[in-house]
């Protein structure tokens, strides 16, 4: 089933995508984090959405406002694909290669969920940023809770995924690393997800030998192809990542776990790195850019200017006097 969250009339709805774009409203709550939060996991999901299928439709997709599918109660971001650590490696801080503590454990970083954009909203450009970015990803939503999985236990706490754009102020990136703190304002301005979560038992077809998602994954800058990508070449699974996510702690309903960028052009920089210049360029307001993901569906969002930053004073150097 595909889930969207979108608003009609000036109402909020949560509802069933049928096979010819008409929603059927799930009735009851108003967010798949409401849904997801009441329990249930995949089964208590598909339960809802039979439901809603057998009701009432509502209108069809084309006359809705669609908006993130959910609201993260988290958002763990992951750095999974080989070839876009070695890229933006280099274009960042000039270093070449994968640092060999990468392949050891599936690294992760928090980043922001209360700025997160849905399909079709305009992006603003962070405050101080020249170069901004997108990076192409497909997240894992968490269905149920779960400590210290195994990745064969957080297979049934997985429930969907939806398409993740990462926006990243590359130039802020870039000196906030340089402190060993970050990405931090690099990547707290813009997050996108949609256009819909599709549930987990939909994607099982595309499962290959070795537990990967075999998926396609193309991204396009107004209307160029810029890179394209397999989901399978990543180096951990979802549930892996899942599993390690949960490690000494706990994953709830509607924490979302991003795979990371795909390389082969998954992002600019990763670009910039191999050829060694911006190219293409960076984002500026106009660029539209628009991610699709085999079996999941197309997330488009067009570049606008943002605020200006509200200046600071810099860092005060002290005496250091002890009382």
């Amino acid at each position: 089933m595909r889930f969207a969250a979108y608003v009609h009339q000036h109402q909020s709805h949560l509802a069933v995508v049928g096979t010819d774009g008409t929603l059927h409203p799930v009735a009851g709550v108003r967010s798949l984090t409401e849904l997801l939060a009441s329990g249930g996991g995949s089964a208590g999901l598909l339960r809802a959405g039979g439901e809603a299928l057998e009701a009432a439709p509502g209108p069809h997709v084309s006359q809705v406002r669609l908006l993130p599918p959910l609201r993260p109660a988290s958002v763990r971001d992951f750095v999974t694909f080989e070839e876009h650590v070695e890229g933006v490696r280099r274009s960042v801080d000039g270093a070449d290669g994968v640092p060999e503590q990468w392949y050891a454990a599936p690294t992760f970083y928090f980043t922001n969920p209360h700025a997160v954009h849905g399909p079709g909203d305009d992006v603003p450009m962070p405050p101080g940023s020249a170069v901004l970015d997108f990076e192409l990803e497909v997240a894992a939503v968490i269905g149920r809770e779960g400590r210290d999985l195994t990745p064969e236990q957080a297979r049934d706490h997985i429930v969907g995924y939806t398409v993740f754009n990462d926006w990243s102020a590359r130039d802020l990136q870039s000196a906030e690393m340089t402190v060993g703190l970050g990405p931090c304002k690099g990547k707290d301005t813009a997050g996108t997800l949609g256009p819909y979560l599709v549930t987990a038992d939909e994607l099982e077809p595309h499962r290959d030998a070795d537990g990967f998602l075999r998926l396609a994954l193309t991204a396009e800058v107004n209307g160029a192809v810029i890179g394209r990508d397999l989901l399978s070449n990543m180096s951990w699974t979802f549930e892996e990542m899942a599993a390690y996510a949960s490690r000494g702690t706990v994953v709830r309903p509607g924490d979302v776990l991003g795979s990371g960028t795909c390389g082969n052009g998954g992002c600019l920089a990763e670009l910039w790195g191999l050829r060694g210049e911006q190219s293409p360029p960076p984002l500026k307001p106009g660029d539209t850019v628009t991610l699709t993901v085999e079996g999941i569906g197309t997330l488009s969002n067009t570049v606008v200017a943002g605020a200006d930053p509200v200046p600071l004073p810099v860092g005060r150097r002290r005496s250091r006097e002890r009382p």
